[in-house]
């Protein structure tokens, strides 16, 4: 049975540890409030690309369409890019984005298709090295960036698009965790290659559709398009995870610290009865001892 000076040293183990899960709360819900913001400023640019490009698609007929709008025919090479962040202590944010592109890969390879990884973030790297080690084309570590913008994610879209273009990827689909709210963050999954157009984002002025000229044509300007759209919509993607990771870690951390505060009460309890039972049989050897002299 442990001491009363090895419960009083684990009782401040404890309430060490309750200081540090409170601290790092207290950041999270510090860094979240920019994250938030960050990820929200990004929804509408991300929603008018894909508005213009579906203006842009539905002008284009047959043969003449991008590839990276319609595909290549073929979804036999699948290229799975999973997003993650580069900590842990967030609960089961990391594992549920892993767990989501870990279904979509058994499908895939079920159904006899090839598939191979990119990764984005250290512990999504580590999950899946694991089991697809070998099919891992290239991993992406952004932990020493203090700010996502277009060009952090462009070596990210360059190797995407080069991997199509040069025929190794037939369909890309990225995986990532869509920011819903403070407590809710959702795994998702999103196709950049071919393209998602959604026809219902096209503009609509009362339920009179303008008509557009185009300078050049809507497939030279798709040809400069949809490789910037690869960019936002990865761009957008890794602000909702940062946002989603940040509310996941303070909710995690404000758990730690109650479930601390719990085992430190218990623990206290515990330590009280044990010194009041010493001190009572103490007293009562000297009782004893007085008596019998």
């Amino acid at each position: 049975m442990a001491s009363l000076k090895d419960m009083r040293t684990q009782i401040g183990s404890v309430k060490a540890t309750q200081k540090i899960t409170k601290a790092m709360q207290m950041v999270a819900a510090a860094k979240l409030k920019r994250a938030q913001d960050s990820a929200e400023n990004a929804r509408p640019y991300a929603k008018r690309m894909a508005a213009v490009i579906a203006n842009l698609a539905k002008g284009i007929t047959g043969d003449s369409a991008p590839q990276m709008l319609v595909g290549n025919g073929s979804t036999t090479n699948q290229l799975v890019v999973v997003a993650t962040a580069d900590r842990g202590l967030a609960g089961g944010f990391n594992t549920n984005i892993v767990r989501a592109a870990r279904e979509f890969i058994a499908r895939q390879t079920a159904a006899g298709n090839k598939v191979r990884l990119v990764t984005i973030g250290r512990k999504g790297r580590d999950q899946l090295k694991r089991q697809f080690g070998d099919q891992i084309v290239e991993s992406f570590d952004l932990s020493g960036t203090k700010v996502l913008t277009i060009d952090v994610v462009a070596p990210i879209a360059d190797l995407i698009a080069r991997e199509f273009s040069e025929g190794r990827a037939d369909v890309v689909t990225l995986f990532y965790s869509q920011f819903k709210s403070v407590i809710a963050q959702v795994p998702s999954a999103k196709r950049l290659i071919p393209a998602e157009v959604d026809l219902s984002a096209a503009a609509d002025t009362g339920g009179v559709q303008p008509v557009y000229e185009y300078e050049p044509s809507e497939e030279q300007l798709l040809e400069t398009l949809l490789p910037r759209n690869l960019s936002v919509q990865i761009l957008a993607s890794l602000l909702e995870n940062t946002a989603g990771f940040y509310a996941a870690q303070m909710s995690a951390m404000d758990n730690a610290t109650r479930n601390a505060g719990e085992m430190i009460n218990a623990m206290t309890l515990k330590y009280n009865r044990k010194r009041q039972a010493q001190i009572t049989t103490e007293l009562i050897e000297i009782i004893a001892g007085a008596e019998a002299l």
